[in-house]
């Protein structure tokens, strides 16, 4: 890549980028969630959606659930505490070791999930209007596709 000589070269060279494009939309689309979950749960913060992804009903541990956050223990700890105390997740035993414990949705976490989901897919038909619903599918097919074989290389 040449060297960037002003501010508008970096402009260009980001727009270029797939994964620059990936990630602010990503970041849009998750701001804009949340702005919206905030007005019926004021407690939901960002931060919070990034440990989402990694949650589901069988569990996981929270050395784990750091790593893939790439965040100390601590960190994750803290917002899995301010998760409980919500009502979105619960910690239970691990079946596979009974010292350790597993970090799981709660059934009101699963309520949630869906809540959020369903915002996401409202703002997602806003945005269909204007850049079109066959534009709108096709974009979701296509991420989809990425998805797999980026998912396949791990």
């Amino acid at each position: 890549m040449s060297r960037i000589k002003n501010p508008q070269d970096l402009e260009d060279a980001k727009a270029a980028s797939l994964g620059q494009v990936l990630f602010r939309s990503a970041r849009l689309l998750n701001d804009m969630g949340v702005e919206r979950l905030q007005r019926d749960a004021p407690q939901v913060r960002r931060a919070h959606t990034r440990l989402l992804p990694h949650l589901d009903f069988r569990g996981i541990r929270l050395t784990e659930l750091a790593a893939r956050l790439e965040v100390s223990k601590q960190a994750a700890g803290q917002l899995v505490d301010e998760l409980q105390q919500m009502g979105m997740v619960e910690r239970v035993p691990d079946p596979s070791d009974g010292r350790a414990r597993l970090i799981r949705f709660s059934q009101a976490g699963h309520q949630g999930l869906l809540r959020g989901l369903g915002e996401l897919r409202a703002l997602e038909a806003e945005l269909a209007q204007e850049v079109g619903a066959e534009r709108m599918a096709r974009l979701h097919q296509d991420l989809s596709v990425l998805l797999a074989a980026l998912e396949a290389r791990r």
